[in-house]
């Protein structure tokens, strides 16, 4: 698949979700404790979500890293914008703002 094949997948993908979560492994088996962290404070807020493990994709796992020209995953989706990783997730959360972006 191309580059831009990619990001049209991953353009599609934020499109048909109000929020995605692209995160290694699953809500259910995070693969790692940035991704664990930021599902488990969407499960929190009682969140319907979409989720990408792009551990199942190389082709995506590096292409989002492009689309949001952010270098680390988990990377959080939320009405088509990029709001951040784990740490970012984490501050809007902990400061009340997440809340009120997802409502």
């Amino acid at each position: 698949m191309s580059e831009n094949e990619v990001l049209k997948k991953i353009d599609t993908l934020i499109k048909e979700n109000q929020v995605v979560l692209f995160m290694k492994g699953t809500p259910q088996f995070p693969q790692c404790g940035f991704s664990q962290r930021v599902s488990s404070i969407l499960s929190q807020l009682n969140v319907e979500y979409g989720h990408v493990n792009v551990l199942l994709d190389p082709s995506i796992r590096e292409g989002i890293k492009v689309y949001s020209d952010w270098p680390t995953i988990p990377q959080l989706y939320i009405g088509q914008e990029f709001v951040g990783g784990c740490d970012i997730i984490t501050e809007l959360n902990e400061s009340g703002e997440l809340a009120k972006l997802l409502h």
